[in-house]
């Protein structure tokens, strides 16, 4: 699966976090990234880069995952950072050990945290009105939307790198052919036909919160250890069926996909756009004397064979709740937070057509087909599609990047 050059995205003012092996570097372990530069952190924490401080512990980022150094204060984040930009400022690529760097093609990314728990939101107003009226015949929003950020606990086992291909799942659905309901063969076991992607944002819990301890919304942020860019793969017939009367299952933990790189706090907040206070009438535990959100817009395409198609540019700041709401509103009831769990918007949305971030909306369930580049049409995807999502905040060349959530849909296993 090829990758695209992303060098762009990780100039000095990202300095993102992530966790990767190599040949001379066997052992995955915590890297950052300049350009195309990957900077192995042990080299650097040996050599002495990371000397004035005594808060980090000798082998922090000797580890296969960065729930460690992510469960550091924040002020430990922050120096590790600016040690880096510093460095580089100074002496560029030379200011490190070369034995601290390798290659961007020469590395391999891997899942940069045990993810404890997985929380998925329904945070677009937009992605709600659409999937309201193309599901169920109604556009209206149900009430609890506007009082608090809705959300379902997902799968962590189905958390995979970017990378990582999905296979088309098995599952339960309505024969689309039979009209009456009341005949047995109304309902099919067997692959899902309605395959789909969703563009999502999701924050990263670095400090954990104990049980029966309150969050306002204001706070979640030192809680934060980052973001990454997310795709909640969907089987649209499965989640339709199965969710009368509850919430998703099977058919959305075929996959899900998370992008390597953790882009930190810091790096965003230059990027921080302030939005109207549409909650201000809310429960005070979310309401934020400043509201705001982050510049991002999120791409996603779908690639055939040499061909791309771009099929949504998705604002990030269209969302009507904040992660920071979503954070504080996912402990109001007592639960605790603990490193590495995964909070995701839900589906990120626009007003516009361009902006959908799912083939539900795209295709409005598949009944409008979207032509791709190769001249083919899809109202959901078909095997062997790769559906490509990058997001960026701030100008393309000025900004900083996530770099990319790529993933393949293969053929389903027969049972």
């Amino acid at each position: 699966m090829a990758t695209a050059n992303y060098s762009h995205h990780f100039s000095h003012r990202n300095i993102p976090f992530g966790i990767a092996s190599s040949q001379t570097h066997e052992k995955p372990q915590a890297v950052s990234r300049l350009g195309n530069t990957i900077l192995f952190l042990h080299d650097l924490h040996v050599q002495g880069l990371f000397k004035d401080t005594k808060d980090l512990p000798e082998n922090i980022f000797n580890q296969p995952t960065l729930n460690r150094f992510a469960a550091l204060s924040k002020s430990e984040h922050q120096y590790v950072r600016k040690k880096i930009q510093e460095v580089f400022h100074h002496h560029g690529l030379d200011g490190f050990p070369s034995a601290s760097e390798e290659v961007a093609d020469a590395i391999t990314m891997h899942l940069p945290m045990v993810i404890r728990d997985f929380t998925d939101f329904s945070c677009s107003l937009h992605h709600v009105i659409n999937a309201g009226h193309i599901v169920a015949g109604n556009a209206k929003p149900p009430p609890s939307f506007f009082k608090f950020p809705v959300g379902y606990q997902g799968r962590t086992s189905s958390i995979v790198v970017s990378g990582t291909d999905i296979e088309r799942p098995y599952g339960h659905f309505l024969n689309p052919k039979v009209i009456d309901p009341q005949r047995e063969e109304t309902i099919i076991f067997g692959p899902s036909q309605k395959v789909d992607y969703e563009v999502e944002l999701a924050a990263v819990i670095g400090k954990p919160l104990p049980m029966k301890k309150r969050l306002h919304a204001e706070d979640a942020d030192d809680h934060i250890f980052g973001f990454v860019i997310l795709n909640d793969w969907s089987s649209r017939d499965i989640q339709g069926f199965e969710m009368s009367p509850l919430g998703p299952f099977n058919g959305k933990s075929l996959g899900t996909s998370i992008s390597p790189w953790i882009i930190t706090p810091d790096a965003l907040e230059p990027f921080k756009t302030s939005i109207a206070p549409q909650q201000a009438s809310g429960p005070t535990y979310l309401q934020q004397s400043k509201p705001s959100t982050y510049d991002i817009l999120m791409n996603v395409e779908i690639l055939t064979n040499s061909d791309k198609t771009t099929v949504g540019v998705c604002p990030v700041q269209s969302l009507y709740w904040t992660p920071q709401q979503m954070i504080a509103h996912s402990v109001s009831s007592g639960s605790a937070l603990r490193t590495g769990d995964l909070l995701a918007t839900g589906t990120v949305s626009g007003e516009h057509n361009l902006s959908r971030g799912c083939l539900l909306e795209t295709t409005e369930g598949g009944t409008k087909p979207v032509t791709l580049s190769d001249g083919s049409k899809r109202g959901y995807l078909e095997d062997g599609d790769v559906v490509r999502i990058t997001a960026m905040a701030g100008a393309p060349r000025l900004g900083v990047g996530f770099g990319e959530c790529i993933g393949r849909l293969t053929p389903a296993r027969p049972f």
